[in-house]
């Protein structure tokens, strides 16, 4: 009797904590639906000015990590930013390389979201720019309206900064937070993320994130005429410099000598370039790089989402953006962005070896080098592939070139169903967007240390807005557009709280289903 008594009140306390649990996870559902967006919106209106200004001068600070410039100051900016954002918990991590940042901002919310940040820019030479590059001007667009152009406008200030606007206009207008936020920063993603891990999978910033349902990137998503591409991953990269040298060699001269000598010396430059010859087809486009990782074909499903997607594009207006007369192999617009997803690369960036200033200087120089990127896709790895061009140029007798891998990364791949995703299509459909899924981003980030084990989360990036010329001369991000279909700063910042929500509200549905689920059983 007794023990059916303990037993009785033992479901009892069970079943009053259960209903006490789904009472809190509907109630957590509801206060991540329920918003006065409106009133939002107002102070999205009001802090315009504010918030362009503090954009102007979060441009005007450039950290560029390739440069050795500003990391200590670019880590406390940022750092003060996400302070003054809400974050209450907001520290710089030391990686032995240039610093991180780790945040929190505690809500009370039954959902978590992870947010990646880039803190630094790329390097710039002001003589190609119409305007200083850290001045952020806002000019004139013909066709687009009034857009910031600096240094990190578009990539990835301008839209980190609307992202911290949102956070503000929800605080300013006395809403609740829909969600728990942990912020991670870093300083080195243009120079490959190199310490990326050793502030991602710190015991503590590991154990804040797996409580998250996934991480994403601000980005201004838009194309000139309002289009969105979703991507379901991006490309993996290596960036690394091949240097040929004299001495290393054992021939050739171990100093620049006059160019009359190069008919009795050897020249690293040109070793350089016939090791550079062995890694292509003789067009360029072709990785010969034996024992190279192959890629994965393309299943019908990506094919499917590229055929819809250039469908849905301007092709010649692609071609007129990029300045490129036509594609490789004088391919179709369809077939030359299969390519774009599916295919590795292995790129130049640059060559340098002896005199490059105005006119002629005859020499032989001593030592040559070459700035490499190696574009990745699944299932290549950054190792496998840094392994694969040092055997490569060893069994081509080139095993003096040294490979100096300065950073990189694997590819990412994220389910399309993740609710992560699947937030981002509800927001943008309600916006009036049909957006277009893609199988993978061309260009890279660091999105693996959040996919991979020991996380294994759904990454992407989102937002709307539209911005240009990543590091390119007058890079710009759109302030007041002058078409409606794409958003301006305040339109991106309002994709923001509205993604925030849904994904509180996607979020709170799953926990209380969790603790139905428990219920039941």
């Amino acid at each position: 009797m007794a023990a059916s008594v303990f037993g009785r009140r033992a479901r009892l306390r069970a079943i009053g904590l259960t209903a006490f649990a789904l009472s809190a996870m509907a109630s957590g559902m509801a206060l991540a639906q329920s918003h006065d967006r409106a009133s939002i919106q107002a102070q999205v209106a009001q802090r315009h000015d504010t918030a362009v200004k503090a954009l102007q001068e979060w441009i005007a600070l450039p950290s560029i990590a390739a440069e050795d410039l500003n990391a200590k100051q670019g880590a406390e900016h940022m750092a003060k930013l996400a302070r003054e954002a809400g974050f209450q918990h907001v520290e710089v991590v030391d990686t032995g390389g240039k610093p991180g940042v780790f945040a929190t901002l505690d809500a009370g919310a039954a959902t978590t979201v992870g947010v990646y940040f880039m803190y630094d820019v790329k390097q710039f030479d002001p003589a190609e720019w119409s305007s200083p590059p850290l001045e952020a001007r806002i000019v004139d667009k013909p066709g687009l309206g009034k857009a910031m152009v600096g240094r990190g406008a578009t990539n990835q200030k301008g839209p980190e900064m609307a992202f911290l606007t949102a956070l503000h206009a929800i605080r300013d207008a006395r809403q609740n937070m829909p969600v728990n936020l942990v912020l991670v920063a870093e300083g080195e993603e243009e120079i490959g993320s190199p310490n990326i891990g050793k502030v991602v999978l710190r015991p503590d910033v590991q154990t804040a994130l797996k409580k998250s349902i996934g991480v994403f990137m601000p980005m201004g998503l838009q194309d000139p005429e309002g289009a969105v591409t979703v991507n379901l991953g991006a490309k993996g990269v290596v960036e690394l410099e091949l240097v040929a040298d004299g001495k290393t060699w054992g021939r050739g001269p171990s100093k620049d000598v006059h160019s009359s000598l190069k008919a009795m010396v050897d020249s690293p430059a040109w070793r350089l370039v016939k090791a550079l010859d062995t890694l292509v087809s003789e067009d360029g486009n072709t990785i010969t790089v034996e024992g190279f990782p192959k890629p994965a074909p393309l299943t019908a499903e990506e094919r499917a989402q590229i055929a819809k997607s250039v469908g849905a594009r301007d092709e010649a207006i692609a071609r007129r953006t990029l300045g490129v007369p036509r594609w490789i192999d004088d391919l179709s617009w369809e077939k030359a962005n299969e390519r774009l997803v599916s295919q590795p690369t292995i790129n130049i960036e640059g060559l340098v070896g002896g005199y490059t200033g105005p006119g002629g200087k005859t020499v032989l120089p001593h030592r040559a080098v070459a700035k490499i990127d190696m574009r990745l896709v699944p299932p290549m790895t950054r190792d496998g592939a840094v392994e694969a061009l040092k055997a490569h140029l060893r069994k081509r007798g080139y095993g003096d070139i040294a490979v100096n891998v300065s950073g990189g990364y694997d590819p990412t791949t994220t389910d399309a169903a993740s609710k992560l995703i699947q937030a981002q299509v509800a927001v943008l459909r309600r916006s009036g967007v049909e957006p277009l899924l893609w199988p993978r981003l061309a260009g890279s980030y660091p999105g693996f240390v959040f996919t991979q084990p020991p996380l294994s989360l759904p990454a992407g990036h989102f937002g709307l807005g539209h911005g240009g010329g990543a590091h390119a001369p007058d890079e710009f991000f759109l302030i007041e557009s002058t078409n409606p279909k794409v958003q301006g700063f305040d339109g991106a910042v309002m994709s923001y709280v509205d993604y925030l929500y849904e994904l509180g509200a996607a979020g709170s549905g799953t926990a209380a289903k969790q603790a139905g689920e428990a219920a039941g059983g």
